[in-house]
């Protein structure tokens, strides 16, 4: 029996993320987008569609580029999607016959195209597209035609608005995401917004006369999101939520009369679950359906190897009397039927995995689901929403993959925190364990805080586990999974409670699996994960090394340089910089610089904008003021996201500095406890 090898960092570039599935009318053919790394370095996404006879998909998109959202229209004839054909363009809208033929593109706008939604009628398309707001509307696609490749000189940038740079758009060009709607016969597009706020289509209504879409239309020190439609007739647009909250994702009932979407009320601010809510579209008065049930809809799961598929929202039944949703709980993400009548949830799909991507049918009564378990990437599978929960395997594209490679099994661990609360985690044994061999270990913490770790699978957790660690990860308060007021409790006490859970599950993992070494522990983690690690090892001297990734080390300077900081900061933290600058500082991990005495490796992204490089530029500084020798690396031309959708040799460098990092303090020390 030949003995799988062990992951490596470069087995991103095998890795096929399969996501976007679209079932069509008729439920015989399936499209999807297909994501991976080409030799040249680049991602590469296409379109790949199967039949109901086909054993597998075929890919029907070639060259570079990527292709994005492919949607089938009503009479199952012609796929919509958007497309690049070379770096650094804007996408644009194609037509696909499904017959076969050369695809038609239909758009040549300077602001591109994304997001198109099928009128019912088939007649149009709806999508987005970027252009200056608040000035006349280009009457005509020439109007706006693609000006790649004009030399200009740099100008100065002037900057007026709160909001003027975000972590994936980077410095705000003054253009803002407008609705357009294309008449598919003479290929004329219409735009049915103009002004200085983003919008964002959602769908249309059954006759065709409405269109429902998102936006923020507040002042800038203000975030909500509303839910809005915009007669296709007359273009007069009505606000259906009272701009008083976040709400998202709305989508018309078969019969017209509700708008079903996400969304709350901001009363735990940021760390408010979304629920599902009920509008009028005549009289504007709306409701909570899952008042009563205490998830979070939507998919919250932390993970670096999907593609990020958009979230559908809920999908009204054949007969509008439920929704389809997805929701996350204890570890997994499932997909849900919830009854208009009562509210009553039904568990649809079962199992320790993660459905990251569903296509509804609610007429034929089935859906096509992307799921991703510790051990799979991810596949699509049929399912049918009436049955026992049972899915039918549709790709196998990752299988020679999972052939050749060696990936653990998670563990799941659960204790008590030090004031009884209970803490859900998981463990990845080495590669090759031999319980009668010690190990060191890395504590993993994510991101947001409010997210979740769980059972699917994360290319960097099985990376350290094949490097010879045990991988211990949880989900410490404000995570998102385990009820309101668990996700809340992080709020105002970051590096509180939250850290005692993690120490109580360090514990947990270290009394049950004493082949552990406790005197070889690493701690990493990416954004909020890097302000813990940063906390953790200025409280205790428990982890002999540590790596901060796209860190917070100072909430006084993030106030004003991350693009979130001015409401970020007092929303999570509980404390405004402007009258409370104690607190903040009380709260930072710079703070406590001088009780760090592991060694410490720095990775930052230098185009971050949502945690900026000037938070590891002060921590790097203060530890090497005080002695300390940092390893300090900086990834150029890469943001937040470089973990997820950063350039691949970055996101491969990364990885190789921070296996390298623990491997040289950890697995070079000699091993101080012997397993049992």
């Amino acid at each position: 029996m030949t003995t799988k090898h062990a992951l490596t960092a470069e087995d991103l570039r095998n890795l096929n993320i399969i996501g976007d599935p679209q079932l069509s009318p008729d439920g015989q053919t399936l499209a999807m987008i297909r994501t991976r790394i080409t030799d040249e370095d680049e991602y590469e996404t296409h379109l790949f569609v199967q039949k109901h006879t086909d054993n597998e998909p075929k890919q029907w998109t070639f060259g570079s580029g990527r292709v994005f959202s492919p949607r089938f229209s009503p009479d199952g004839q012609t796929l919509a999607y958007t497309r690049t054909k070379a770096k650094g363009e804007k996408p644009q809208l194609y037509l696909q016959s499904l017959d076969g033929g050369e695809a038609k593109q239909v758009t040549e706008l300077d602001g591109g195209a994304g997001e198109p939604f099928w009128a019912p009628d088939g007649r149009r398309v709806l999508f987005s597209t970027s252009f200056e707001g608040g000035q006349a509307v280009p009457a005509e696609n020439e109007d706006t035609v693609n000006n790649n490749g004009k030399d200009e000189k740099s100008k100065p940038f002037v900057v007026e608005r709160l909001k003027y740079k975000s972590d994936a758009a980077g410095f705000h060009d003054g253009k803002t995401k407008q609705l357009a709607v294309l008449t598919v016969s003479d290929g004329q597009v219409e735009f049915f917004s103009d002004d200085v706020y983003d919008h964002t289509p959602n769908g249309w209504s059954p006759d065709g006369e409405q269109i429902v879409y998102t936006a923020n239309k507040a002042p800038d020190d203000t975030l909500i999101s509303d839910i809005y439609t915009v007669d296709t007739k007359t273009n007069e647009h009505t606000c259906l939520t009272g701009q008083e909250g976040m709400f998202s994702n709305g989508t018309f009932s078969p019969d017209g009369k509700t708008i079903a979407c996400f969304g709350h009320e901001k009363e735990y601010l940021g760390a408010t679950q979304a629920k599902v809510w009920l509008l009028d579209p005549l009289s504007s008065k709306r409701s909570v359906l899952t008042a009563s049930w205490d998830v979070n809809v939507g998919d919250t799961m932390i993970g670096d190897s999907r593609a990020g598929d958009a979230e559908p929202g809920p999908v009204f039944s054949k007969n509008g009397d439920a929704v389809y949703v997805r929701a996350s709980t204890n570890g997994n993400t499932q997909l849900y039927h919830v009854s208009l009548r009562n509210g009553d949830v039904t568990q649809l799909t079962h199992g320790e995995q993660h459905v990251y991507s569903a296509s509804i049918d609610p007429d034929r009564g089935e859906a096509v689901v992307g799921i991703s378990t510790p051990l799979n990437p991810g596949e699509l599978y049929r399912l049918s929403l009436t049955g026992s929960g049972e899915t039918t395997p549709l790709t196998a594209l990752n299988a020679e993959f999972l052939q050749e490679i060696h990936v653990s099994e998670a563990e799941e661990i659960r204790t008590r925190s030090a004031d009884g609360g209970e803490v859900q985690g998981w463990l990845l044994k080495p590669y090759q364990f031999d319980d009668n061999t010690s190990y060191p270990g890395v504590l993993e913490i994510h991101g947001g805080p409010h997210a979740m770790y769980g059972n699917t699978f994360f290319h960097e957790l099985q990376l350290l586990a094949a490097k010879g660690f045990a991988v211990f990860y949880s989900n410490p308060r404000g995570s998102h999974g385990y009820g309101q007021q668990f996700v809340n409790a992080v709020r105002g006490d970051y590096g509180g409670m939250d850290y005692e859970d993690l120490m109580a599950f360090t514990d947990a993992v270290t009394a049950r699996h004493p082949w552990i070494d406790s005197n070889r522990l690493g701690v990493t983690g990416g954004s909020y994960g890097g302000f813990m690690t940063n906390w953790i090892l200025g409280q205790t001297d428990r982890f002999q090394a540590g790596a901060t990734l796209r860190c917070i080390s100072n909430w006084l300077s993030f106030y004003g340089v991350s693009d979130i900081g001015y409401f970020f900061t007092e929303w999570e933290v509980g404390a405004d910089f402007l009258q409370d600058t104690d607190t903040l500082w009380n709260h930072s991990p710079i703070k406590y610089v001088n009780n760090i005495t592991a060694p410490l490796l720095i990775l930052h992204g230098e185009k971050d904008y949502r945690c900026p490089v000037e938070q590891a530029e002060q921590l790097f500084v203060a530890l090497k003021m005080r002695g300390q020798d940092p390893r300090f690396v900086r990834f150029p031309e890469a943001n937040h996201e470089l973990s997820r959708s950063g350039p691949p040799h970055l996101r491969i460098a990364r990885l190789d500095e921070l296996t390298s990092w623990f491997e040289k303090h950890l697995l070079e020390s000699e091993p101080t406890n012997t397993a049992l």
